[in-house]
């Protein structure tokens, strides 16, 4: 009875491959999850019902998994270590919120007071930009600045003095909230330790200064990483 139900799963199997090859990859490799996880699950039950626990049990768990039924099993392992993608971080100001993409370590941003309020970054040229700069307090002007560099290495020419240079103080204008150090970080409130370290080292490789990011920045990286490290210690 073994040796047909085991020749009859081969010749699905084969049958299986066959189908699987003509379709796209990633469509494909569903499928042999799946039927490998009802394949498995099945064998399980089988060998369940002769009494052969010892191998029917931790069979149909691996079956299981395959499903994506038991947060262990391959399926689940898969989906803990696969990067997430599309986090977005945000670091706001009095007059800009910035965003800053994980995955491509792009910049955007929105004003959000003065005269160019409701305008996002993308709407405006080099020459309102630097007029913005001109508008905004020093911690939004070192956050501008990056941005600006990013996007027109040689805005610098046409701007004078602390403007193109970016220079004032950048300290922060008060204690930064849970919330605010989530949304710095991308992430939802009540992440764990190793999401934080994560998302932190992610950010840290885009937006350091040496990467084109600002001391200011990467300052608002790290004290938003030491905040929420403080509720797991």
């Amino acid at each position: 009875m073994m040796l047909v139900f085991g020749l009859l799963a081969l010749v699905l199997g084969l049958w299986a491959l066959n189908v699987v090859s003509k379709v796209d990859p990633q469509l494909g490799a569903r499928i042999l999850k799946a039927g490998g996880g009802i394949l498995a699950v099945g064998m399980a039950g089988f060998l369940g019902l002769r009494g052969e626990l010892a191998i029917a049990i931790p069979l149909g768990i691996f079956g299981l998994g395959l499903l994506g039924w038991v947060p262990f099993g391959p399926a689940g392992f898969s989906e803990r270590t696969q990067k997430k993608t599309g986090q977005t971080s945000r670091v706001r100001t009095a007059f800009i919120e910035m965003a800053l993409d994980h995955d491509s370590g792009a910049m955007g941003g929105l004003v959000l007071a003065g005269r160019f309020q409701g305008c996002t970054f993308e709407s405006l040229d080099t020459k309102l930009l630097i007029e913005l700069l001109t508008e905004v307090d020093d911690e939004s002007r070192a956050l501008l600045v990056p941005y600006l560099d990013r996007r027109d290495a040689s805005w610098r020419e046409h701007a004078q003095g602390d403007t193109a240079t970016g220079r004032g103080s950048t300290t922060s204008n008060g204690k930064m909230s849970d919330q605010e150090a989530y949304q710095i970080l991308g992430l939802e409130a009540g992440a764990s330790a190793d999401a934080i370290g994560r998302a932190h080292r992610t950010l840290m490789k885009k937006f350091h200064p040496d990467q084109g990011g600002s001391t200011y920045l990467a300052a608002r990286i790290n004290e938003a990483k030491e905040i929420l490290l403080r509720r797991h210690r």
